[in-house]
């Protein structure tokens, strides 16, 4: 195609299938009513020109990105990948033969090697004479990724066909026009026409089907009843979505549709886009769902009272469930969700519904107490919350929770496949819903809370800077869990499937003594949790240590020495690794070695030998199908944001974006610079040039170590900006030097725009389980082998998943900033961009 007649692409596509008709000069009139005479007459030249018959041989060997094969057509030899095949066929459907149009257009495919060399002597050209342009695109393009929405998809209930085929539309006031079909289905057909339709939405359309009148016996005074569904625009294109009109049945010529379509789908290849936007999402779900960090707890609603009846444990939350143990194992997250907080999140109606909760335990005679007061219980008087912040956050067991309540309905546990029952008796079993026995168990479901542990240690490190009057302890009492309440009655299921790689710490609640770098003197106090093989250990003293806190720690376990002979346990050897400012909290690690290995083999044994204790419910099923259902009611419930990476060389690069429900400050932030069903995660990784750039070195850290990684990041956000880089402004806590300097952060973001705080965790991925999308693979592979290997590549090659929750309002009561800060921080500069909607 000469350089002139580019700019008339469009047209020249749809004028194709027309070239042979007898009205191809009304149609070309009609659709280039506003192209120049002259013009007109080179597009009618060039269409004719396509349209010839071509005798060349095609040899795409060695020319594109894929494995060439044999391709024998009317008697010729032709040698072609998998992706020019399938153009091939289609403009032979468009054409009604081998022409030269059919020939050009598969030496012009997306992984034709020319075709891509020519884009990027375009691309260099273009950043030599801009070269602010190269850097724009490293920096932004990288980053943007598409929004993926979990399992949700659309299901067909009759299979769509590509075609390509000459129409003639018509309303009721008889005014017509030409367009072409793009595919068709026993209940809908797509079709393209000229930007400037005359349709509209919802009316009634006939449809003649022109381009099929010489084949076949069609009626041609009656057209087909369509009702016009949707309207979409691309490149100056009108897509036009139609659903056949059951008032104005066609008997006939619905006989010949399924037969149609039965015997040529092979020929003409079944659509599958929404089979493909199926499998993405469910892989997307494959590699969120077992390590996502939040707890989800379903809560059934009965005489107006919230009662917790299921928590979905994985190999990352379960740390929540283990936390909120006593001593002999009884779940009591009945104490952190109480019906009277419960309550307040449901009346939160006109606002998020979410809540932060601050816990700590106390150990004594072998017992563990819980102690928990959410920021709205604490806000009543100044006194309060600094006596449970300030005493808590002295304790190795002090923990931030954040609490959301959404919506839910029991139907979200059917999820159904992509794919119409009539393909076969596999894909309707697959397609029915759960049975009745299982859906009884949900019928109560109305409420879904988000439980996800938020703590840090800055947070730690900042409440315990909090003076308050030793005479008010005695207020905590009011905080306290009676310990002759019945345990929470919730059942904890277990993910499915779930391939465990990641470790996770177990709660050991025990009293120990310590002496520090070999000196005399016993320091009591209790521990709190140890990490898998023993490695690491966090240990709370009963008063502050007076020494430098550097060197070696050993730790006396006399309550374990009790039950074992096999094992020394009274003299195990640490390392400091950490202390708060009091050095009443300390992390200790196993010493390498000698030194160490009594510490870690006793511990690799506790855990072997309890695992039972320290697991989540074995995985028979009360009520076959439970965990799946679950699953697939929270998957389409995430409250928050979380990106999927790939390795690409020894980067870690985001490949798709869960977009949550509820963190709408996250949402905006992320859709600011980006284009619509994209968001742009940039900022993320602005530190990349650093020496130690968090995402890049922190994944690394959790292959080590087993484990995921948090941080918190602060963000100034200014929408009025239009450079990126001065509308998002950055900055990890950890690389703060001191709290004044993160109040001083947070102040200077309020008065430009708006301050963010995030808390981020990093985590490796298992792998997918293909028994939950084998059946749309195999169907993909059926009719386009190609995008079946495209997307088990891509599946394949996901390695990590970042997991974003919104923490600012506890950053900002954590700093000391009042309620009418917290207000006003709620309310952006510029909110044009606030209500972007998602794809």
């Amino acid at each position: 195609m000469s350089q002139d007649l580019k700019q008339y692409a469009e047209i020249i596509e749809q004028l194709k299938p027309m070239v042979n008709e007898p009205e191809f000069n009304q149609v070309l009139l009609q659709i280039g009513a506003d192209i120049p005479k002259e013009k007109r007459f080179l597009i009618k030249m060039e269409v004719k020109r396509l349209a010839k018959p071509c005798q060349r041989t095609i040899d795409l060997r060695g020319h594109v990105d894929g494995k060439c094969n044999k391709y024998v057509h009317q008697g010729r030899t032709h040698y072609m990948d998998d992706i020019a095949v399938d153009k091939f066929e289609e403009q032979l459907r468009v054409f009604g033969g081998y022409t030269y149009g059919v020939y050009e257009a598969v030496q012009n495919t997306e992984n034709n090697f020319r075709l891509m060399r020519e884009k990027e002597l375009i691309q260099e050209r273009e950043e030599k004479e801009n070269p602010s342009l190269k850097q724009r695109s490293a920096v932004l393009e990288q980053f943007k990724v598409p929004t993926v929405n979990l399992l949700d998809y659309r299901q067909r209930s009759t299979e769509r066909m590509n075609f390509a085929v000459a129409l003639e539309i018509f309303n009721s006031a008889n005014q017509s026009m030409r367009g072409l079909s793009v595919d068709i289905s026993l209940e809908g057909l797509q079709i393209k026409l000229s930007k400037n339709t005359l349709f509209k939405k919802g009316e009634t359309l006939f449809i003649f089907f022109r381009g099929l009148e010489n084949e076949f016996a069609m009626d041609k005074k009656n057209g087909i009843a369509y009702t016009l569904v949707k309207i979409s625009t691309k490149n100056d294109v009108n897509y036009l979505a139609l659903q056949r009109d059951k008032n104005r049945p066609n008997p006939a010529f619905d006989n010949f549709l399924e037969s149609f379509i039965h015997g040529n789908k092979r020929r003409y290849k079944v659509n599958m886009t929404n089979t493909i936007e199926a499998i993405t999402s469910k892989i997307c779900e494959q590699y969120f769902s077992p390590r996502s960090p939040t707890l989800p707890v379903y809560i059934d609603e009965i005489n107006k009272t919230l009662i917790p009846r299921y928590a979905m444990v994985n190999e990352v939350n379960r740390e929540i469930v283990h936390y909120w143990q006593d001593e002999a194992d009884n779940c009591r997250l009945n104490f952190l969700l109480s019906q009277e907080r419960l309550t307040r999140l449901l009346n939160k109606s006109n606002e998020v519904r979410e809540i932060f909760v601050f816990s700590f335990t106390h150990l004594q005679n072998e017992k563990v107490y819980f102690y928990s007061a959410s920021i709205d219980e604490l806000s009543q008087k100044e006194a309060l919350f600094r006596v449970f912040a300030g005493f808590g956050a002295r304790k190795a067991s002090w923990r931030v929770f954040k609490i959301t309540l959404t919506d839910m309905v029991p139907e979200q546990a059917h999820i159904p496949l992509s794919i119409p029952d009539s393909v076969g008796n596999k894909v309707k079993k697959l397609n029915t819903p759960p049975p009745a026995r299982l859906m009884s168990k949900l019928k109560n479901l109305v409420y879904l809370a988000h439980i996800t542990d938020v703590t840090s240690i800055m947070g730690q490190e900042a409440y315990n800077e909090l003076k308050y009057n030793k005479e008010h302890l005695v207020h905590l009492k009011h905080f306290g869990h009676p310990r002759n309440r019945a345990s929470s009655d919730v059942q904890l299921v277990r993910f499915k499937y779930e391939e465990q790689r990641l470790e996770s710490r177990y709660q050991l609640r025990t009293p120990i003594s310590v002496r520090f770098n070999n000196e005399e003197i016993d320091h009591k106090g209790v521990s709190e949790d140890i990490s898998v093989h023993g490695l690491g250990l966090r240990i709370e003293l009963s008063k502050e240590y007076k020494g430098a806190l550097e060197g070696i720690a050993e730790v006396a376990f006399p309550k374990l020495q009790e039950i074992t002979t096999s094992f020394d346990v009274m003299h195990l050897q640490y390392d400091i690794i950490y202390h708060n400012p009091e050095k009443n909290i300390l992390h200790l690690k196993a010493m390498t070695g000698e030194e160490g290995k009594s510490a870690r083999h006793f511990f690799d044994e506790l855990i072997k030998k309890n695992k039972a204790n320290l697991k989540v419910d074995n995985d028979e099923e009360e009520i076959p199908g439970i965990g799946q259902a679950l699953r697939c009611i929270n998957a389409r419930n995430a409250t928050s944001l979380s990106f999927l990476m790939s390795k690409e060389g020894i980067r870690y690069t985001p490949q798709a974006c869960i977009v949550g429900k509820q963190d709408e400050r996250i949402t905006t932030l992320t859709t600011q610079f980006s284009e619509r069903g994209q968001v742009n995660l940039e900022f993320l990784f602005r530190d990349r040039k650093q020496d130690s750039p968090f995402v890049q070195s922190g994944i690394k850290t959790v292959k080590l170590e087993n484990m995921p990684l948090r941080e918190e990041l602060f963000i100034s956000f200014d929408t009025s900006q239009k450079d990126p880089r001065m509308a998002i402004i950055p900055r990890y806590s950890s690389r703060f030097e001191n709290n004044e300097q993160r109040s001083a952060f947070i102040k200077d973001a309020m008065l430009r725009g708006q301050f963010i705080a995030v808390h981020v965790m990093l985590t490796t991925t298992g792998k997918p389980d293909l028994t939950l999308l084998q059946t749309e693979i195999n169907y993909v592979t059926m009719y386009a082998m190609h995008r079946a290997k495209e997307l088990e590549k891509k599946m394949w090659g996901i390695a990590a998943c970042a997991h974003l929750v919104d923490v600012t309002d506890e950053v900002l009561i954590r700093y000391g900033f009042s309620a009418q800060d917290i207000t006003a921080n709620k309310t952006l500069n510029n909110p044009s961009h606030s209500n972007k909607v998602m794809a």
